[in-house]
């Protein structure tokens, strides 16, 4: 398997002299486009329509578990990244710390498996797994990941996202109310204003 791993590593992996415009593209994938989860959760949660914010909260609840998946994984086995090796090129600066699973591909699967799993947010969905084919692409690319790393991450969080959609109905309505409640108290003097919704 390692074999395998370290094959699919040097074929995905940046040359010596990678073209700038690809290397843009990939530091834009690998850096900034995991930024759209967040995102995503915020605007889902400050639409007036429950549905969309316990969307939101699925996939934040999705996210978090998967992450605690995945720490707990890097301390009971730790697999050095590829740098640390050393092989392939690298070509973006990262920790020295365990490689699998990667935590980017964990995020965003954990969002698109979500917007997957919702009817009317499916093809938004479509669109996050797109993503996250780029980001899993941009951190072998740039020397920081192994392909396995991603088919971890996308094992871990793809199973955690269906166990979160599941057992909704056991978390959902005393999260739902913990979370009302903080986003009134934090967000007030903008409520009042009328510039968000109660």
């Amino acid at each position: 398997m390692e074999a395998l791993n370290l094959r699919l590593f040097d074929w995905l992996n940046a040359p010596a002299h990678a073209s700038r415009l690809t290397l843009d593209l990939a530091y834009a994938l690998a850096i900034y486009a995991i930024y759209l989860v967040p995102l995503l959760m915020i605007v889902g949660w400050l639409q007036r329509d429950p549905v969309h914010q316990r969307l939101a909260l699925r996939g934040l609840v999705a996210c978090v578990a998967a992450l605690g998946v995945n720490s707990v994984i890097g301390l009971v086995w730790s697999h050095p990244r590829p740098f640390m090796l050393p092989v392939g090129h690298t070509y973006l600066t990262h920790a020295a710390d365990s490689s699998f699973p990667s935590d980017h591909m964990t995020v965003i699967t954990a969002a698109a498996v979500t917007l997957l799993l919702s009817r009317e947010l499916r093809p938004l969905g479509v669109i996050f797994a797109a993503i996250g084919l780029g980001i899993a692409w941009s951190r072998i690319y740039l020397g920081v990941h192994f392909p396995l790393d991603m088919l971890g991450a996308l094992a871990i969080s793809g199973t955690v996202a269906l166990l979160a959609a599941r057992g909704e109905t056991y978390y959902m309505p005393a999260l739902h109310r913990l979370a009302r409640g903080i986003h009134r108290r934090l967000l007030a003097p903008l409520i009042s204003r009328g510039w968000l919704p109660r």
